[in-house]
């Protein structure tokens, strides 16, 4: 799902920088290989986050979610873990020049370092690799295979981000809807109170995204809910954006993106 609302400048040899939230953020990316869309801003925008709180972002890339929560809530406690050494150097830079704190460790998810492992968060958030290798091609670009390609287990990714939780703290993830299988056992042996939210390109049209939310320790059912419909309209008809007035204020105005009540 390509983002149409990046503004590219020169930011250095391979590099652009891209305008996100109407331009409250500006991000680094690389110009070729893994390059954030508007995946991440709905990941963030979902994230019932209060100032002071500690979130987690796991395999955070340029820091496109974790910065865009950041801009959203001020005065949290941001943390990210990437392994890419290209990435996190830019997730650095950008939290940098975006005035956003933010303590970034260069390391696998499943092999975390003290900083990590010895903090527990209200909150852990992550958009993994979309795609089983097994079943699909490999990207060329190394960038982009390690941000798309699954080499770690995605029930790794749900059992890292439960033990980081604090009681009653929550784990939203975005994923590709083939992968709900998968996704909604994981979160049932990690943690309660799962929660569903498909995200449909237009009214009528299958889920091509879901959202997924668990609480440590929640006791609620399992709930499925309605989608999340991103475009206006039974086609695209224009060049122009044609995302709906509710999802149009998460990606240009920085709005808020709770999960249905």
């Amino acid at each position: 799902m390509a983002s149409r609302l990046s503004v590219e400048h020169g930011s250095g040899p391979g590099l652009t920088r891209d305008a996100f939230l109407g331009g409250r953020l500006f991000l680094n990316q690389p110009a070729k290989g893994y390059r954030a869309g508007v995946d991440p801003m709905l990941l963030a925008a979902t994230i019932p986050a209060k100032a002071g709180e500690r979130v987690l972002d796991l395999g955070c890339g340029a820091g496109a979610a974790v910065l865009c929560l950041g801009i959203r809530v001020p005065g949290l406690a941001l943390f990210g873990v990437e392994r890419q050494a290209e990435y996190a150097a830019l997730a650095r830079q950008n939290a940098e020049d975006a005035g956003i704190p933010l303590e970034l460790a260069e390391a696998d998810l499943a092999a975390l370092p003290p900083a990590i492992t010895g903090l527990q968060f209200h909150h852990v958030m992550a958009n993994p690799p979309y795609f089983d290798r097994a079943a699909s091609v490999s990207a060329r670009d190394a960038g982009r295979e390690g941000a798309l390609g699954e080499d770690t287990p995605l029930a790794t990714w749900v059992g890292v981000a439960a033990r980081r939780l604090l009681p009653k703290g929550t784990a939203t993830f975005i994923h590709r809807a083939e992968r709900v299988p998968d996704l909604v056992a994981a979160f049932a042996a990690h943690l309660g109170s799962v929660e569903l939210w498909p995200l449909s390109p237009r009214a009528g049209r299958a889920a091509r995204l879901v959202l997924i939310r668990g609480r440590k320790d929640g006791r609620a059912p399992f709930r499925l809910h309605a989608p999340l419909v991103l475009h206006a309209g039974a086609r695209h008809e224009s060049d122009s954006e044609d995302y709906t007035d509710r999802v149009r204020a998460v990606l240009r105005d920085g709005a808020e993106l709770p999960f249905p009540a």
